[in-house]
């Protein structure tokens, strides 16, 4: 998942475009041949949207879009039912973020009719507001395979954001820092038992940190600059991925594991990227990289190929191109993301098949 929340960008208001259908592209062969088409779920009615996460099987898609009146609302797209408006707490914005194994359960935030942010866990049965550490604000950010430990950032009673674990039994647990002010999680293995987010230091500068009950806090390398990132987490809690400044001081993506330390996933040409999402196995990273224009572009990297464009192996038709991947499915076959849809002249939601 693509673990840049929106925080106060989901109170943009976008200009109602005309809406449309989801479609679905043809596309040329590349990267093992397992996915040959690219589908656009489409919006609410409005004019955007983006994906964020996806089922383990890549039948379930979250994310947000904009509906007729150009408000992003959170939203659980499938094949058969279409794209469905997740609902809010009283106010016109939410969005989702996080979705379980089996696409049933979806975390996020809405918004509170008295203009808070609050995190929220959805199911069949509708939204669930699991609250905030004391604070106006808090955002859930993934939720473990079986969709009952939801992790995120909320704000503390001093309005200080620190990362936080939620059971329906022990409610919103603070997690801390690494000494310095504010943390947030942001990836979570499948049992819920390894965290992955980002922590001040005590110096003020931002590291990446794996959690666990034992442990607590542990601060990850960086790739020898002096700020990283994790965004996510293998199923076994093994493998993190997210980004890291390097010595040149550029943001780059990262793979980490004990055995091997950090490793930097290099870019599509340009200087930066990141890594937002990894699948079950640890096998599949995807995240966005700047190409040799300078121009973002969709990335999916393997050990046994590399960083590749995803707009090269999967091209959604002339003029369209995938410009973030925000998610990769269990099985590493699905990627879902935010990229330009040229068939509608927008900018919206896309997943791989």
């Amino acid at each position: 998942m693509r673990k840049i929340l929106p925080g106060s960008a989901v109170l943009l208001v976008l200009a109602a475009l005309s809406g449309g259908l989801g479609s679905s592209l043809g596309a040329s062969g590349g990267g093992g041949g397992s996915t040959s088409s690219v589908t656009w779920p489409g919006t609410l009615g409005g004019g955007t949207s983006q994906a964020y996460e996806v089922s383990s099987n890549g039948s379930v898609i979250v994310g947000y879009a904009s509906n007729a009146s150009g408000y992003y609302r959170a939203f659980r797209w499938t094949a058969a039912g279409g794209m469905k408006d997740l609902g809010d707490f009283g106010y016109a914005f939410a969005a989702s973020y996080g979705v379980s194994g089996d696409g049933s359960v979806v975390v996020g935030e809405a918004w509170t009719a008295s203009f808070e942010q609050h995190a929220f866990r959805w199911t069949a049965a509708g939204l669930q507001d699991i609250g905030t550490l004391g604070g106006s604000y808090a955002v859930a950010a993934d939720v473990s395979a079986n969709g009952l430990i939801v992790v995120g950032e909320s704000y503390t009673a001093g309005s200080i954001k620190h990362a936080f674990r939620w059971t329906a039994a022990g409610r919103m647990q603070d997690l801390g820092t690494l000494g310095g002010w504010e943390s947030g999680a942001y990836g979570i293995s499948a049992d819920g038992t390894v965290i992955v987010g980002t922590s001040d230091t005590p110096g003020g500068q931002r590291r990446a940190f794996r959690w666990t009950a034992a442990g607590g806090l542990q601060m990850l390398p960086t790739l020898g600059g002096s700020e990283s990132e994790a965004f996510a987490v293998s199923a076994d809690g093994s493998v993190i991925i997210g980004r890291s400044t390097n010595a040149s001081n550029f943001r780059r993506a990262f793979r980490w594991t004990a055995a091997t330390g950090m490793q930097d996933l290099g870019t599509l040409g340009g200087y930066e990227s990141a890594a937002y999402d990894v699948s079950a196995d640890g096998s599949v990273v995807v995240g966005d990289s700047t190409n040799s224009t300078g121009s973002a572009r969709a990335f999916r990297w393997k050990a046994s190929t590399g960083m590749q464009d995803l707009s090269t192996l999967y091209p959604a038709g002339s003029g369209s191109y995938l410009q973030w991947a925000n998610a990769v499915s269990g099985d590493g076959l699905h990627v879902v993301g935010y990229g330009y849809n040229r068939s509608k002249s927008r900018y919206e939601a896309y997943s791989t098949n």
